[in-house]
């Protein structure tokens, strides 16, 4: 192969404490997290367990508004605008309930649409009465821009929702030009971006969205059990709020009004699990350090480099191939039992994702073959995790 991997992502990988037990091709799941990111965790537990948990986040305070800063920068917006939550589909339910829908409103949805989340647009329709319509796509996978305006002019959705990147076939979407759509038709817009954080540079203002949720655990590298909300100036000042705000996101006044917070906070809950919090934060300023634009030009070429490589693997198809294919690539292998695949994967210390077809039952690609192996490198991946995985997949046949 002609893929190298230079010092400096070699010293990046030696930072990584589980590239020395596992070849790691799920980071589209969850990343291997760096020295840092588990230091910061360890620390705030034994500060924790040293003088108690709501004495730590007092002695930590000037540190936690800096975990705002840095996170927020990830995303290139200001820390009064982000909200830290448990994790992206927590984020995009407090987004979705601060929306006053009424019987018979209309959310369009790109077909991409994650699983978690299209169950959250099917229950506001089963409960409230809003319809769900949905964008059609391009034969390269990216929503159908024109597609899109038509169906804005003609049923004037209250709110429109897409992926960044789709999770079951690493399609990136054109996020920026929906976004000028719905900046022209006064359309709220809300952006999963789970798969795109850490993995590129991130303007939610080019972006245009209202909304932007993502979580800790995928690209950016931090832990589990952590996500963001980015919120508007103009969802604040139109004095939307979560449907269940509590004493972080709301004063009570007295007995029969509360005061929402200013900021995006008041999409908070007053209980963070602060270790968590701390290796989020560290993440943010492990990935900001190396440069998010370095990162993606990383990303690109390792990308470039396992999918030469899958194209000439005998009894494997890349399903995603077209514009804006991300590192994260699903494979088939016909006549083949996809779970029975990863199983053997896991033997040879791979690690990779087995996806059924409910997990994106909307993606034609993935609904074409019924199944796929979905395989997502990082910075740290090195020739020899790649020469390994081919190995394991032809054997797996």
């Amino acid at each position: 192969m002609t893929f190298t991997m230079p010092d400096e992502w070699r010293r990046l990988r030696a930072d990584t404490p589980g590239a020395a037990h596992v070849v790691h091709f799920n980071n589209a799941g969850a990343a291997l997290m760096p020295g840092p990111v588990i230091g910061a965790m360890q620390e705030y537990l034994q500060l924790e367990a040293e003088i108690g948990g709501y004495e730590a986040a007092r002695a930590r305070s000037a540190e936690i508004v800096e975990i705002y800063r840095d996170v927020a920068a990830t995303i290139g917006a200001k820390a009064e605008n982000l909200a830290l939550t448990a994790n992206a589909t927590d984020s995009y339910a407090r987004a979705l309930s601060s929306i006053p829908f009424k019987a018979g409103d209309v959310i369009v949805a790109a077909w991409s649409e994650y699983a978690s989340n299209q169950i959250q647009l099917l229950s506001l329709a089963k409960r409230f009465g809003v319809r769900v319509v949905r964008a059609p796509a391009t034969s390269a996978g990216q929503t159908d821009i024109d597609a899109l305006e038509e169906i804005i002019k003609r049923d004037r959705p209250k709110l429109v929702v897409a992926v960044h990147i789709n999770t079951s076939s690493g399609i990136i979407d054109d996020v920026a030009g929906i976004g000028a759509l719905c900046r022209l038709h006064d359309v709220f817009y809300m952006v999963d971006g789970c798969q795109s954080l850490g993995q590129m540079p991130i303007r939610v203002a080019d972006i245009g969205c209202d909304f932007f949720s993502a979580t800790a655990r995928k690209f950016l590298r931090g832990p589990r059990g952590a996500g963001l909300l980015y919120v508007s100036d103009r969802i604040l000042s139109e004095g939307l709020e979560p449907l269940f705000p509590d004493l972080r996101g709301a004063q009570l006044q007295n007995e029969k009004e509360y005061r929402p917070a200013a900021g995006a906070q008041r999409f908070e809950d007053w209980e963070f699990s602060y270790i968590v919090l701390a290796g989020f934060g560290a993440a943010a300023k492990y990935a900001n350090n190396i440069g998010l634009d370095r990162i993606e030009k990383r990303l690109a070429d390792v990308n470039d480099s396992l999918r030469s490589a899958l194209r000439g693997l005998n009894g494997w198809r890349v399903l995603d191939e077209g514009v804006g294919a991300s590192p994260i690539i699903p494979i088939f292998a016909e006549g083949k039992d996809g779970a029975a695949i990863r199983d053997a994967l896991a033997k040879w210390g791979v690690n990779t994702t087995f996806i059924e077809q409910d997990w994106a039952p909307m993606d034609p690609r993935l609904g074409e073959a019924g199944w796929a192996i979905r395989l997502s490198p990082h910075y740290y991946t090195s020739p020899s995790d790649i020469d390994l995985l081919l190995q394991g997949l032809r054997d797996a046949l």
